[in-house]
C-alpha cells in the first residue's frame, strides 16, 4: 500500500539512511523502498544492519546495501562514501543517526557531552559535506534530509547536548540550502514530537511517566508511518521548491502543550529521583 503516493514516486533514487537499522531510520528506509528507491543503510552494528537488510530484501524483492560505519569519524565517513559512490551515485542522504539521554546538565562530563555531539552534530556534518562535495564535483543534484527534535528549535532541559547538536544541524540545513542551492542541492529537516522507539523511549522517558504525553493536543503519539510519509514527500520531486526549512510534526505539542510535559515535574526531582532514573536507563 502506498498511502496516497504514486508507487514509483522515488523510483531510480538511491537513498542513504544513517542509523537505518532500527527505529525511525528503519521506518524511513522501508517507506522509500516501498516507493521504489534503492536503499543503503549504515550504522555501527553490522548484525542489526544485516537483519534489516534481509527483512527488506524479502519484503521488497530488492537488495539493500549495508555499510558498517562510525560516523563520528570523518575518515570512516569518507571511506564509506567512496564505497557507495563506486557502486552508483547517491541521490538522497538522510541524517538520522542520533544519541541522547536524560541528565542534569551541571553533572555532565566532557565525555558525555562529546558522546552526543560527535554523533549528531559532527556525524551529520561529515556525512553532509562528503555527499555534497561529490554531488558538486559531479554536477549532480541531491537532497539532504536531517531528523531533528523539537529541542533544536526551542532548547530542552536535561537533554542539553542533543538540543545543542540538533540546533547546529538546523543551522547547517539553513546555511547550506543557500550556499548549495545554485548546485541544485536541497537541504530540509524534520523536527518530530513524540514518536516512540524502543531505544530512545527507554533512555528519555522519566521513570513513572504516563503512557503518553498529556501535553500533546491530539492526545496521542505519532506513528512511524506518518513521519516516514513526510520524509518521503520532502526528498521527492513533489517538494522540489522546498529547501532550508525544518518541518515540525508533533500534534501541536510545541505550540499548545509544552508546559504540561514531564520536564516541569523533573525540575523538582531530588538526587534520589535522579538515581532511580539512571538505574532505570541502565536496566
Amino acid at each position: 500500500m502506498t498511502r496516497g503516493f504514486q508507487p514509483d514516486l522515488l523510483a531510480g533514487a538511491r537513498v542513504l539512511v544513517t542509523g537505518g537499522g532500527t527505529g525511525l531510520g528503519k521506518a524511513i528506509g522501508a517507506r522509500v523502498m516501498e516507493l521504489g528507491a534503492d536503499l543503503v543503510i549504515c550504522g555501527r552494528r553490522i548484525d542489526v544492519l544485516d537483519a534489516t537488510a534481509r527483512e527488506f530484501a524479502e519484503r521488497y524483492d530488492r537488495p539493500v546495501q549495508t555499510e558498517q560505519c562510525d560516523i563520528r569519524s570523518a575518515e570512516a565517513v569518507e571511506a564509506m562514501m567512496d564505497r557507495i559512490f563506486v557502486r552508483g551515485p547517491l541521490d538522497v542522504l538522510v541524517n538520522n543517526a542520533a544519541g541522547n539521554f536524560l541528565a542534569q546538565s551541571h553533572r555532565l562530563s566532557a565525555r558525555a557531552v562529546d558522546s552526543v555531539l560527535n554523533i549528531v552534530l559532527h556525524g551529520s556534518a561529515y556525512c553532509t559535506l562528503a555527499a555534497g562535495r561529490r554531488w558538486i564535483e559531479a554536477k549532480r543534484p541531491g537532497v539532504v534530509l536531517s531528523i531533528l527534535t523539537l529541542s533544536a528549535l526551542h532548547g530542552a532541559a536535561f537533554t542539553l547536548p542533543s538540543a545543542m547538536a540538533k540546533a547546529g544541524v538546523d543551522a547547517m540545513t539553513k546555511s547550506l540550502a543557500v550556499e548549495w542551492g545554485p548546485h541544485g542541492i536541497r537541504l530540509v529537516a524534520v523536527a518530530p514530537g513524540n514518536f516512540p522507539t524502543q531505544g530512545a523511549t527507554a533512555r528519555l522517558t522519566p521513570q513513572g511517566a504516563p503512557a503518553f504525553d498529556a501535553g500533546v493536543p491530539l492526545r496521542r503519539d505519532g506513528a512511524h508511518d506518518e513521519l516516514a510519509d513526510l520524509c518521503a514527500f520532502l526528498v521527492s520531486g513533489l517538494a522540489a521548491y522546498i529547501t532550508g526549512e525544518t518541518i515540525v510534526i508533533d500534534g501541536a505539542k510545541r505550540w499548545l502543550g509544552g508546559s504540561r510535559t514531564g520536564v516541569a515535574a523533573m525540575l523538582d526531582w531530588s538526587d534520589e529521583d535522579w538515581a532511580r532514573q539512571r538505574a532505570g536507563m541502565q536496566r
